[in-house]
């Protein structure tokens, strides 16, 4: 997710799509690939800013998930993890793109390349959450359906750390409570016992992500990918963590490049 000051992603193309916000940054050269940058939970396009400043010679799109910042407003809402699958091919649309997607958004972006093989030549997924498996960390088991902007404030809180809300202005914590309903439907859609998609069924090249310094089941993650799909390239940052796109951009447009070139 983002942290609590993300700048702005800069001169682009901005267009709204269905009720979703997004900005797309042209390249000079015409042809150039085109790749769309999908956000994780709670965060929101602008948290590529640095990674998108660094990939001026390649066709950017980015944009605010169903349910987040600018796209707080699109309806339908998003009832679970097939309507942000959904977005991300209608965002795609006629075309053809690598993805690439931080934490949920690359579980995303892996459902959106087995759902539709012919619209997206290759997929990097940074440290994607496989909660269905079962080693993975099983707090919060339980959900306050009840209380969803509680829910989004103490994700917050565990994920960025209570200073970091704390140096929040009220109205940006009003926003990050806002988007508990979205946080809530996607969180409890990925707690199953099956995963949503058959990694087997993955018909284009897989880069996979993570950071030197992540959590232990960040890092695990990337090597039960790799069991999965053996012919899949890891990527390490080093001295990076979950959050490497914020802190480590130069290391992962460098992450994104890989996952372009990896296109057949």
């Amino acid at each position: 997710m983002a942290g609590p000051s993300a700048p702005g992603l800069g001169a682009g193309s901005v267009r709204r799509m269905e009720g979703l916000h997004l900005i797309e940054h042209r390249p000079l050269r015409p042809g150039a690939p085109l790749v769309v940058l999908v956000h994780g939970s709670l965060d929101r396009a602008a948290s590529f800013s640095r990674v998108g400043r660094r990939l001026r010679d390649l066709d950017v799109v980015v944009y605010d998930r169903r349910g987040y910042h600018r796209s707080r407003s699109a309806a339908p809402r998003a009832a679970g993890f097939d309507d942000h699958v959904a977005d991300l091919l209608a965002v795609i649309g006629d075309r053809r793109a690598a993805v690439v997607g931080h934490s949920l958004g690359g579980d995303v972006a892996l459902a959106a390349a087995i759902a539709a093989p012919q619209a997206i030549t290759a997929v990097g997924a940074y440290e994607p959450p496989l909660p269905w498996m079962a080693w993975w960390p099983r707090r919060n088991r339980t959900i306050d359906t009840d209380d969803p902007a509680g829910f989004a404030e103490a994700f917050f809180r565990r994920v960025v750390g209570d200073q970091a809300w704390e140096r929040l202005p009220e109205r940006t914590r009003a926003e990050r409570r806002a988007e508990g309903p979205t946080l809530l439907a996607e969180i409890s859609a990925l707690r199953m016992d099956a995963a949503p998609f058959d990694l087997a069924a993955l018909a284009v090249p897989l880069v996979v992500g993570r950071g030197e310094r992540s959590l232990a089941h960040h890092r695990r993650a990337i090597d039960a990918l790799v069991e999965l799909r053996p012919d899949a390239e890891v990527v390490e940052i080093s001295g990076a963590a979950h959050g490497a796109h914020l802190s480590h951009p130069d290391a992962f447009a460098a992450f994104v490049r890989q996952t372009v070139a990896a296109r057949r």
